[in-house]
């Protein structure tokens, strides 16, 4: 009978699931079923800094460059991001937790139809056209009314992003097919929503797939009785060992003991939501410190910096950099969770991930 993996396994196993031989920019979404975006540049945004690992020969900007000629959608799932377009029927026709009052009905419906009758509008076109004005946005702040409606009808399914001019979303109308929703259909597909999870953040500790399922209420929050039970039946199912207390699961049809996952010699910036670091309690269990995401933080307050990339050498995260990119060069700055590694193999792979990462980030 073969023995429980070790802690050393899985966290060989975590890296290496996820960190595949670099391929093209629409397999690298598909392999990773879902890609979390973020808006800030520091010194490139989160999709990008993520998918530069996964994808050869890949540069800031190429997935905003290409999205309109691939079949990827920007939409939500256990939060924003990139998935593939196949994904959206697991979630859509979307039913809002909040339905909208009558006036925000009548405006939605203005909206859709002067983008059905226009095609692709920019945000400006339609503040332009309607006159929305401004209003209190969810961190206490204004911001343009019209911006927030088109951002809650694409939520709901009625637009799409067709692509980005400058970081600036452009929505195109759009109708999504009816999905079975039927007893069983439903099922069907909160299942599939939570087999997607599981396989890209494998391996999970009991609480952080509890925590996952319930962030599925963001991308599909009229399956959330569905997504419970299908929780239940995936615990039951998928692979699992404890380990100094705490549960793992992973897929059924994977061996975090295979010598597959022995760990390579690169060193890599990871974004502070890549898959490998994603989920908190896992990077704590895994590696025995608590990274944290400091870019909202106090400055005062900072322990990491501004936007901290975690640095993953084999198969261990020993520390953090922040790589500001001022007059076209890097600035990097570093820190060590338990001290700089020494030797001649440290500085060689941190001198190969600096000058990988200065050609990602220079235009192609």
């Amino acid at each position: 009978m073969p023995t429980d993996p070790t802690l050393d396994h899985l966290r060989r196993y975590a890296v290496a699931r996820t960190l595949f031989t670099p391929t093209t920019l629409p397999a690298a979404i598909r392999r990773l079923g879902f890609v979390q975006a973020d808006p800030i540049r520091a010194p490139a945004r989160a999709q990008d800094l993520t998918l530069r690992h996964r994808v050869k020969d890949y540069r800031a900007g190429d997935l905003e460059g290409r999205y309109a000629r691939l079949a990827v959608e920007e939409d939500c799932l256990v939060n924003y991001g990139f998935l593939p377009r196949e994904h959206l029927a697991l979630m859509h026709p979307r039913e809002a937790a909040r339905p909208w009052d009558a006036e925000t009905r009548r405006k939605a419906a203005e909206v859709l139809a002067f983008v059905r009758e226009r095609g692709p509008v920019h945000p400006r076109a339609v503040e332009l056209q309607f006159a929305h004005g401004r209003m209190k946005n969810y961190w206490g702040g204004s911001s343009n009314a019209s911006t927030h409606l088109l951002d809650d009808m694409h939520y709901r399914g009625l637009l799409r992003v067709q692509r980005r001019d400058g970081g600036t979303r452009i929505y195109e109308a759009v109708t999504h097919p009816p999905a079975d929703d039927s007893p069983a259909g439903r099922a069907r597909r909160a299942g599939a929503l939570v087999d997607l999870i599981v396989r890209k953040y494998a391996p999970l500790p009991a609480a952080s797939l509890t925590y996952l399922v319930r962030l599925l209420g963001y991308g599909a929050p009229h399956l959330s009785a569905q997504t419970q039970a299908a929780l239940a039946l995936a615990r039951k199912q998928l692979a699992s060992c404890r380990i100094d207390g705490t549960t793992w699961y992973w897929p059924a049809d994977e061996n975090p003991r295979s010598q597959r996952h022995t760990p390579d010699d690169e060193l890599r910036l990871l974004a502070p939501f890549d898959p490998v670091v994603w989920d908190r309690r896992r990077f704590t269990l895994l590696w025995g410190w608590p990274y944290k995401f400091e870019a909202y933080t106090p400055a005062a307050k900072r322990q990491f910096g501004y936007y901290a990339l975690p640095m993953l050498w084999r198969d261990q995260v020993i520390g953090w950099a922040n790589v500001p990119a001022r007059d076209g060069r890097l600035q990097p700055d570093f820190g060590y969770a338990a001290g700089q590694p020494q030797g001649a193999a440290f500085r060689a792979a941190l001198d190969d991930e600096l000058q990988r990462m200065a050609q990602f980030l220079a235009a192609r």
